[in-house]
């Protein structure tokens, strides 16, 4: 809306330069019309420029003007003979070419951009003192000089500004990216985890129950369409075929349902005790709750042997979240190739918590992550690095 408008103006400065004589009324008067309308209408046609484009056909209208400057000096008059009044200039050109400056300096092509304001603040400025030194001349002069500095000392603010919000938005999506490729990973793996646990079952009874066969078939098929629906989904954001959602994925609330899933799919039996309310937790705490859950559940499936119980406890107080997650396996040492617990250690530690996985005190494997909820406790870096390096050592037994 702004720029329609500031055509309407410099068109109405164009048409009182010409009415009132601004310009002047013989000689060159028609060349400084014509280099005036030539401004006014390529600022009209600056938003179907391009970047390459805008500063070339700006540095020609500089050039045309500052030409038309040095055309007018008294040393080219005499020399020509032209009687024609060169410090009547008027409004309108020096408005236009001041918008076109502000224009490359806000959008144009970095190289071509510098070569265009070496030749538009000349010719801007120029105009004045074509006629000879006066008093007059000086102040346009100066006056221009300080309009030029203002018009690119903006234009430049604002594309660095720009530039800073673009920084910031890839920064973002590459963070959510990042994010993405983390659910993808516990998703799948949590997924696959559980159709190789029944095929193992089902492979296991069907000589002896054969009836117990269709009901596992179907929990697979439909644990291996959830997988793929969940992969392809994330995949296509993560190329870039969709906008990345700023809701999680899940969150706390689905633990109930994550650990049902769990029980119905054989093997372990998992119960579930929350304690507190859960539904405002803050997004990233939210999600990290279910993820070391989910991840835990995935390494019970996994690695321990001979589980018979899972349990996970969460309880929620006035400023930390503690989620911990025992079975009574047995589970092996740690292998030294798994990045599941590592990754939940380093997640922990960006939302300023703490997190530890190994060897449970009444047997078996434990997992447990306290989150702080309190506003700003999620700032705290140097925590992120410490709970990450801390927790490595008994977190290489993860997927």
């Amino acid at each position: 809306m702004f720029r329609p408008l500031l055509v309407v103006a410099l068109g109405g400065l164009l048409l009182l330069d010409h009415r009132t004589g601004l310009i002047g009324t013989e000689g060159v008067a028609a060349v400084k019309l014509l280099v005036a309308a030539a401004a006014v209408a390529l600022v009209a046609a600056s938003p179907r420029l391009g970047p390459r484009a805008l500063p070339s056909a700006a540095g020609l209208a500089g050039a045309a003007s500052l030409g038309l400057s040095l055309f007018l000096t008294p040393a080219a008059r005499s020399l020509t003979g032209s009687t024609a009044s060169a410090d009547a200039f008027g409004f309108t050109e020096p408005a236009a070419l001041l918008t076109l400056l502000l224009l490359v300096a806000l959008r144009g092509h970095r190289h071509g951009a510098l070569v265009c304001v070496l030749v538009l603040q000349p010719a801007i400025v120029l105009r004045p003192l074509a006629a000879g030194v006066s008093d007059t001349g000086v102040f346009m002069a100066l006056f221009l000089a300080l309009a030029t500095t203002a018009a690119l000392g903006a234009g430049v603010a604002r594309r660095l500004v720009l530039a800073d919000r673009r920084h910031r938005a890839a920064a973002i999506r590459l963070e959510q990216r990042a994010e993405f490729a983390r659910d993808l990973h516990d998703f799948v793996a949590h997924h696959v985890t559980g159709i190789v646990v029944q095929a193992q079952g089902a492979l296991a009874i069907a000589g002896r129950r054969p009836e117990l066969v269709p009901p596992a078939l179907e929990r697979i098929e439909r644990a291996g369409s959830e997988a793929l629906v969940s992969m392809r989904k994330m995949v296509g954001m993560l190329r870039g075929e969709g906008e990345l959602p700023t809701a999680p994925s899940a969150g706390a609330a689905e633990l109930r349902s994550l650990v049902e899933r769990f029980s119905a799919e054989g093997g372990a039996r998992a119960g579930l005790v929350l304690e507190g309310a859960f539904d405002d937790l803050p997004v990233e705490v939210g999600t990290t709750v279910h993820r070391v859950v989910m991840e835990a559940l995935t390494n019970v499936r996994r690695h321990a042997r001979d589980c018979a119980e899972v349990r996970v406890h969460a309880v929620r107080s006035d400023d930390r979240v503690t989620v911990r997650v025992v079975d009574d396996g047995r589970t092996p040492q740690p292998s030294g190739g798994g990045f599941g617990l590592r990754g939940l250690a380093e997640r922990a530690g960006l939302v300023g918590g703490r997190f530890r996985a190994g060897p449970d005190a009444g047997g078996g494997w434990s997992v447990e992550a306290v989150l702080p909820v309190t506003p700003g406790a999620c700032a705290v870096a140097p925590a992120a690095s410490s709970a990450a390096s801390s927790a490595a050592p008994s977190s290489e037994v993860a997927a």
